[in-house]
């Protein structure tokens, strides 16, 4: 049997020294026993997983609303793809897989119903805004577990709450394995979201800019093994997670066309589909902001802490898909 000691030794025995060791953590909010058997980042792992929130990313968009097909990314399948490809570059750079998994698997529970369509009408609404990096971190720090202050949150390490909150903006992750994740975020839904809208007709493989299919590769698996590829190449023995400037380049020129022609395309964005989200939202928002004790009894003790608005922005923002269509149809009668 290998206990924790065990598995900390061989972090320390096989690790880079650039790696995150989970016996080396900046530790918990709240000081809590050390697990028997798993290291503290596996322990993190474990508890994002068993969360009611990691749970709710299976019916929650990724970019295409309505979808008719079975095989469309949701916000589960888009973290799963994110972990994997952490775990890939992690391991060829003999840095922390637990901790890149962790930070991964954990990176959007804070995201919306209707994928960034529901974002961008919260964010509009809601005053003082909403991002879902940040929101992700409420949610392990408040919303989701027993572990903390007031019998919330998951009370997870230092490391897994920086690369959760850092995987998008202006912040760079202090840990290598956090700046991992960033990259394979990007790296999947470039990538899977080509597939999609391939799949959906929105776009056909020649209108896919050629220089970057050529230099990267033709099919989805060919560009993610390329881009995987550089960056372990170009990152190893560096204290900083990087990629070639010319994989950089392509990267960017396939991340503009998407833009261009997927994520803000009209077809995509249906104005009549943006319109039922921004319609369930808002009506959502500005019912229970009039109907505070309409509000399920487990939130109405947040709002004596964090107050009314900020505690009906958690519920909106944890709801499925489907869940704000058939409440908003209850609501309406």
């Amino acid at each position: 049997m290998i206990y924790r000691e065990g598995f900390e030794e061989r972090e320390r025995q096989l690790l880079s020294p650039c790696a995150a060791r989970s016996s080396e953590s900046a530790g918990r909010l709240y000081p809590e026993e050390k697990d028997k058997i798993r290291t503290d980042y596996q322990r993190d792992r474990d508890r994002i997983i068993h969360s009611k929130a990691f749970r709710r990313l299976m019916h929650k968009t990724q970019v295409f609303l309505s979808t008719e097909g079975d095989h469309f990314r949701t916000r589960l399948t888009h973290t799963i793809e994110v972990s994997q490809i952490a775990r890939t570059i992690a391991r060829g750079l003999a840095l922390n897989e637990d901790l890149a998994e962790a930070i991964a698997l954990g990176h959007d529970l804070g995201h919306t119903p209707f994928g960034h369509s529901g974002e961008a009408v919260l964010n509009r609404l809601h005053e003082g805004g909403f991002k879902h990096n940040l929101q992700s971190l409420r949610v392990v720090d408040v919303l989701e577990g027993d572990k903390g202050k007031n019998g919330r949150g998951l009370n997870l390490t230092y490391e897994v709450r920086d690369g959760i909150v850092c995987h998008t903006g202006d912040k760079t992750p202090v840990t290598l394995e956090g700046q991992i994740v960033r990259f394979s975020d990007r790296i999947a839904y470039i990538n899977h979201d080509i597939d999609d809208a391939l799949r959906s007709g929105v776009i056909t493989a020649g209108d896919l800019p050629h220089a970057c299919i050529s230099f990267l590769g033709g099919s989805h698996s060919s560009r993610i093994n390329a881009i995987v590829t550089d960056i372990i190449e170009n990152s190893d023995g560096r204290e900083k997670i990087i990629m070639s400037a010319s994989v950089a380049e392509n990267m960017d020129m396939l991340r503009n066309f998407m833009f261009e022609n997927v994520y803000l395309s009209p077809k995509v964005k249906d104005a009549e589909k943006y319109t039922m989200v921004e319609d369930i939202i808002v009506y959502l928002y500005v019912f229970y902001v009039s109907n505070p004790g309409r509000l399920p009894d487990e939130l109405r003790d947040l709002t004596e802490d964090f107050g009314l608005r900020e505690t009906i922005k958690d519920f909106i923002a944890g709801m499925t898909d489907r869940y704000a269509i058939n409440l908003y149809g209850a609501l309406r009668g």
